[in-house]
């Protein structure tokens, strides 16, 4: 068993058996069929995972990491917020006419600032951090930005990424540290996913910064499953486990902009079958 297997298992149970129920309460998604979309959820959940055990994809399903990369580079690496630059196509539904998601994600990612050292964007801001003044306790970015949020087609789940760096004794070294910050999460569409993408966002930061990648904090607000998805998750955490795939990247690249998903490498990832067609609220 994947230490995130154990994770999510427990998560998952202790949302079921001790969440509370939104039924019969005013809540904004809805099913397909245009009926209110009801959750049982629990309030500030925090995982840990550490990057220096194991990395942190479940094997009750296997996590598409590619194209978890892909999404990642989407947003911080080319700043985009139009579908059309990305290849899952997990976004479609909230895209218009030009494949645009309004000011959402990579949008907020490459809005640039004037500082008092020069102007840039957020990502941009977090690399120098790093290199210049990596002990800051300023590092991180914001995808929550209150003046456009009318003009985001969604507003951000994930939406907060604070960097930090630790410097174990004896280590060659610096440990660069991460906390993902979530306002909402679909637990059985999304939590791996979301853990998944951050853990690699984190390497790549982390290697071209020369620095280990440690842990990856995820905090939740509400973590919950929706009413129609009860069943599939009591079957998926009863499945079998294995044990964590091997994940790395290509150690050749030092430049945060040069990575693409070939620079992935996955080894060993046994798990097993997908949930095919999950109902989404919408």
């Amino acid at each position: 068993m994947s230490k995130a297997d154990a994770i999510f298992i427990d998560m998952c149970t202790d949302i079921i058996e001790n969440g509370t129920t939104t039924e019969g309460q005013k809540v904004r998604p809805v099913w397909e069929d245009g009926t209110s979309a009801y959750t049982i959820k629990k309030f500030g959940v925090c995982n840990r995972y550490d990057l220096r055990e194991e990395f942190p994809a479940l094997t009750l399903r296997k996590t598409g990491l590619r194209s978890c990369m892909d999404e990642i580079l989407w947003i911080y690496q080319r700043k985009s917020n139009n579908i059309h630059d990305l290849k899952p196509h997990i976004w479609d539904e909230w895209a218009d006419e030009t494949g645009s998601i309004g000011k959402a994600y990579g949008y907020q990612v490459g809005q640039v600032s004037h500082y008092a050292d020069g102007d840039y964007d957020q990502m941009d801001r977090v690399l120098k951090d790093l290199r210049e003044n990596p002990y800051s306790r300023r590092i991180m970015t914001n995808l929550y930005t209150f003046a456009d949020l009318s003009e985001m087609h969604l507003y951000p789940c994930a939406y907060n990424v604070i960097y930090n760096v630790t410097q174990d004794p004896g280590a060659d070294k610096p440990t660069l540290n991460m906390v993902l910050m979530q306002r909402s999460q679909d637990v059985l569409a999304a939590n791996n996913w979301n853990v998944c993408q951050y853990a690699i966002l984190l390497m790549m930061v982390a290697q071209v910064s020369g620095m280990i990648a440690g842990e990856l904090v995820h905090m939740i607000a509400d973590a919950h499953i929706y009413d129609r998805h009860v069943d599939i998750v009591r079957e998926l955490i009863a499945r079998p486990t294995y044990p964590a795939p091997k994940v790395s990247l290509n150690p050749e690249v030092t430049d945060f902009y040069a990575f693409t998903t070939d620079d992935l490498i996955v080894e060993d990832y046994q798990a097993g079958p997908q949930v095919k067609n999950i109902p989404i609220a919408v």
